[in-house]
């Protein structure tokens, strides 16, 4: 098995992990923050997102070969801001990915909004 790592210069590493690995197949992104963008729902969304999109690009890959994305929220009131965004960020795509969202205790960096998603190539 051949893994290969996906890197985003530039962007804050909150633990010891690989921002993204490609495999057999298969690509996992780890959790994607991006307390930077704004302190409010809807800016740390479209950050997560663009940091996605970024690491994706770097694989040579798109969100259109997303199948799963997992959505965890530091309060379920910022659910439908979150969705707005998310929304407009899969409205081209033919197949959106199947998705979970749910609340947490809490994100690292006192972050909003954190989204992790799995595809393949």
């Amino acid at each position: 098995m051949v893994k290969e790592s996906i890197e985003l210069s530039g962007a804050p590493m909150y633990g010891p992990y690989t921002p993204g690995v490609k495999s057999n197949g298969t690509v996992w992104l780890s959790g994607q923050i991006d307390v930077q963008a704004g302190e409010d729902i809807l800016s740390q969304t479209q950050g997560a997102l663009n940091k996605i999109d970024s690491l994706l690009a770097n694989a040579g890959l798109s969100k259109h070969n997303l199948c799963f994305v997992q959505v965890l929220l530091a309060d379920m009131d910022f659910y439908a801001p979150m969705n707005e965004i998310y929304g407009n960020w899969v409205a081209d795509m033919e197949i959106k990915p199947a998705r979970a969202a749910f609340a947490v205790a809490g994100l690292p960096a006192d972050a909003l909004v954190e989204i992790v998603v799995q595809g393949t190539y």
